[in-house]
């Protein structure tokens, strides 16, 4: 098996020492063990991504000597490899899971959805405990409403399960039955949420190993259910502590020059 790990930086901004620790991470485990290094571009957000900033992130990791195999520059076997590029792929995904019954159509209004939050909340419930309420609409009556336009997500089924895994830093890790509900995996305008394009990209790459800060490490329990519907092996994971400043906070811009550019 040959190791593939990837940095995936968003284009919204320059390299940030953190990112870069990352692609590092990535770049030597992946050359220490005769693998490949892949850059793929998170530029989901459309309003704040510029080319600008992926060209100026690419800069500065090459100035580094973090070169990578495959990219949206060099291309590669498994592009494109820019998420702006891969829209159809999401959305044929996310369908496929409402056909075999693992997601679904919700139509809840972001109004609904705050007054569903704060029953929960003063009821001492999970905020997720009111909003499957669409997970069981009939298939040909969702779709009826999609075709009168009205607006709507599609949810994944949590399938209510414990879900654990194995961390290469952290070690094993367990997740609560009841963590996460029904979260949404593509938004009203059609684009997907980190936690799905991340999956579905990271298993059609074949990535074997993804390491990322420790801020990541809850999202893992979704990711693991989206894994699980592809019928994909997850890669292994290491989630690695944060850099953070004098007053141990997480290194921010309020600590002087945290992008690479500035340091450069």
């Amino acid at each position: 098996m040959t190791v593939r790990v990837r940095f995936a930086p968003s284009p919204t901004g320059y390299l940030h020492i953190g990112g870069a620790r990352t692609a590092l991470y990535s770049y030597l485990f992946a050359k220490a063990n005769g693998g490949k290094y892949i850059l793929r571009i998170e530029d989901t957000d459309l309003e704040r991504s510029k080319r600008e900033y992926e060209e100026a992130q690419i800069a500065d990791l090459k100035w580094m000597g973090i070169e990578h195999d495959e990219g949206p520059d060099k291309g590669g076997d498994f592009g494109p490899y820019r998420q702006s590029e891969r829209l159809q792929i999401y959305k044929d995904i996310a369908w496929d899971f409402v056909k075999r019954g693992l997601a679904y159509p919700c139509f809840l209004t972001s109004i609904e959805l705050e007054r569903l939050t704060e029953k929960a909340t003063s009821e001492n419930k999970d905020p997720h405990a009111y909003h499957g309420q669409f997970r069981d609409l009939d298939p040909a009556q969702a779709q009826k409403r999609i075709d009168a336009g009205e607006e709507y997500v599609i949810r994944f089924k949590n399938p209510g399960k414990t879900w654990e895994f194995t961390d290469l830093v952290k070690g094993h890790v367990k997740f609560p039955e009841n963590m996460v509900g029904d979260f949404v995996i593509l938004r009203a305008n059609g684009m997907p949420v980190y936690n799905f394009c991340c999956v579905v990209d990271d298993a059609k790459m074949e990535m074997t190993h993804v390491f990322r800060a420790e801020e990541h490490l809850n999202n893992t329990c979704r990711q693991l259910m989206i894994y699980d519907a592809m019928g994909v092996t997850p890669p292994s994971f290491g989630h690695v502590s944060l850099l953070i400043g004098h007053d141990r906070q997480k290194l921010s811009k309020r600590h002087g020059a945290t992008s690479v550019t500035q340091y450069k």
